[in-house]
């Protein structure tokens, strides 16, 4: 799944395609996404002038002269900057014309991404009130993150995957920040306390910051605005490097399921 630092770069991608041009058009392909495409979406869209590209955690805000458009890329979905005249693939399943010759495409295979709309204050939409705080802003620090875990028995690496504690902070990233910090990720979030809490929010915003700076990480599906890829995965440090040494002490780098998803890390220089 696209997390943080994916989403964040396709922000800064489309948004120079996007900001102060018009909506010329709007091809809807496949309307049953995650949830459906409002059946209106064509004539709500039509005419109107983008003001803003924004992200509040995973979610990629449109902001427009009477509305916000609301998109998720979901598990598999990527937003593709084209030229009109190429021809959509099987998997695109929604068509943004900007200035009658720029398509903003979403593709999606899995189909678990998102297109909505609102008239009100986006912040205010039952997807996103309830959000935490995000992950590479001031508001977020160690003592927040303690505060807010001394009731959780959950473990600390599901606990920053919570969007309500912290938005944007998905699987790969997680498993990094975590071996940063020197936390083992099956640890209860209140057994840990507020220096080692201090330590994990310098870590998360350095993974975070370095898999931006490299573009995000391309696997499975995600691409970039422009068909290209990202290259964090070749700085990963424990994420899918099951029996591997560890860069730091070269022990073996080990694998277990939390909450459905595998969790790496190393179980010497994670305590």
């Amino acid at each position: 799944m696209p997390e943080l630092p994916e989403v964040e770069i396709t922000c800064q991608n489309i948004e120079p395609y996007l900001v102060k041009k018009y909506i010329t058009s709007v091809i809807v392909r496949q309307p049953h996404l995650r949830w459906p495409i409002p059946h209106n979406i064509e004539k709500i869209l039509f005419g109107l002038r983008i003001d803003t590209v924004t992200r509040r955690g995973k979610y990629i805000l449109i902001g427009c002269s009477k509305g916000t458009l609301i998109l998720h890329l979901g598990m598999s979905g990527s937003l593709l900057v084209q030229h009109i005249g190429i021809s959509p693939q099987k998997h695109d399943h929604f068509d943004l014309i900007i200035n009658e010759d720029i398509i903003l495409r979403l593709r999606d295979p899995r189909r678990f991404g998102a297109i909505l709309w609102t008239t009100n204050n986006a912040m205010s939409h039952p997807l996103l009130t309830n959000l935490g705080p995000e992950p590479l802003s001031k508001v977020f620090n160690g003592s927040i993150l303690y505060k807010s875990t001394r009731s959780r028995s959950a473990s600390i690496k599901e606990t920053i995957m919570n969007n309500r504690i912290v938005v944007g902070i998905g699987n790969i990233y997680a498993n990094e920040a975590l071996f940063r910090a020197g936390i083992n990720p099956k640890i209860a979030a209140y057994k840990i306390g507020i220096n080692r809490y201090i330590i994990l929010v310098k870590a998360i915003k350095k993974t975070l910051k370095l898999a931006i700076q490299a573009g995000g990480s391309s696997i499975n599906d995600f691409v970039h605005s422009d068909n290209s890829h990202g290259y964090f995965q070749q700085q990963y440090l424990v994420y899918q490097r099951t029996g591997k040494p560890c860069k730091k002490c070269k022990d073996s780098i080990k694998q277990i399921k939390q909450g459905q998803r595998s969790s790496f890390y190393c179980p010497s220089c994670q305590k």
